[in-house]
């Protein structure tokens, strides 16, 4: 499948969780696929976004966007706020315009991504779906394909084949492309909406262990580039190192240590693709004091060197 690389449910009443500020805003059309930067709508292969930014997917947002997420199979831990959803594919999650959300999926998941400009979903509100007083489209949503029942099934039907409609118009080179796109996505919004009273219940993520997974996530932002042994951030947060690994484990599925691994990977593949920068540039730029050491470690994340993974996306 063509990669593209040009070259609330539930609410917290804690009043002390951190603002959203600490937390990385990914702006698909800057950090991943520059060519649809202004676009109102963007699309890719769940496939495709997992092999740029890893299928374990740390804690992010994205400021004025909403995200549908759809996967086909696998075991999925979605977190979108302060929710935990651990459900099988098939399955879709709707996530509103800057909350916070990271997931975790199997190798084969397969699916849709879709993330649509917040003004999209005003102008549908403005259609008359703000009326409809069950919807409520500021909170997250989490459909499963085995929680809808017999006369619910031609709605989930219809959501999978809109979805294939938007990939496939997507794809294709046609005139008027993002007028159809925009009814597809105006008619997938509210085929989600109408199940939306079949979704899926969450946990609710202990308030302690989420602030304390928040100020985590804050100093690997912080700290990313010095490359803090996992005893400086435990330090730093006053929190023991088994207490940190519980948390991450509960809200994240992985460990402290997977976490910035990940988190510092993306940034060098994100590098990699976007900067003229050279490989030992990059590797001084990202903390790394030997060049040798930044391609072994590449390698051992990736399985290719720097150079084979730019060589690689510069042909997408």
């Amino acid at each position: 499948m063509t990669q593209h690389h040009p070259k609330k449910q539930i609410k917290s009443d804690n009043k002390q969780l951190p603002s959203s500020d600490w937390i990385p805003n990914i702006n698909l059309g800057e950090d991943y696929d520059r060519r649809y930067i202004d676009a109102s709508i963007h699309y890719d292969a769940q496939e495709n976004l997992a092999v740029f930014f890893g299928r374990d997917m740390p804690v992010h947002r994205h400021a004025q966007y909403l995200q549908i997420h759809y996967f086909e199979r696998g075991d999925i831990n979605f977190h979108i706020d302060d929710k935990l959803f651990q459900v099988e594919g098939p399955c879709l999650f709707l996530t509103p315009p800057a909350i916070p959300h990271s997931f975790q999926t199997m190798q084969d998941a397969g699916g849709h991504v879709l993330t649509i400009h917040q003004s999209l979903i005003w102008e549908l509100m403005k259609r008359g779906l703000q009326n409809v007083p069950e919807i409520d489209l500021q909170l997250g949503i989490c459909l499963t394909e085995k929680n809808m029942h017999e006369e619910q099934r031609n709605q989930w039907q219809l959501i999978q084949q809109l979805l294939q409609n938007i990939k496939n118009e997507w794809l294709a080179e046609s005139p008027a492309k993002f007028l159809v796109l925009e009814n597809f996505v105006y008619l997938l919004i509210i085929q989600i909406a109408r199940l939306s009273s079949r979704q899926v219940k969450s946990s609710l993520i202990n308030n302690d262990d989420l602030r304390l997974f928040h100020r985590f996530s804050n100093e690997i932002e912080t700290h990313l580039h010095e490359h803090w042994h996992l005893y400086e951030y435990t330090r730093t947060i006053g929190v023991s190192a088994s207490r940190l690994y519980q948390i991450c484990k509960r809200i994240s599925n992985s460990s402290p240590k997977k976490i910035i691994r990940e988190r510092l990977l993306q940034e060098v593949k994100r590098m990699l693709t976007f900067s003229s920068l050279s490989s030992n540039e990059i590797s001084y730029k990202l903390g790394f004091n030997d060049p040798a050491y930044f391609s072994r470690f590449f390698k051992a994340q990736t399985g290719m060197t720097p150079h084979s993974y730019r060589k690689k996306q510069a042909l997408h």
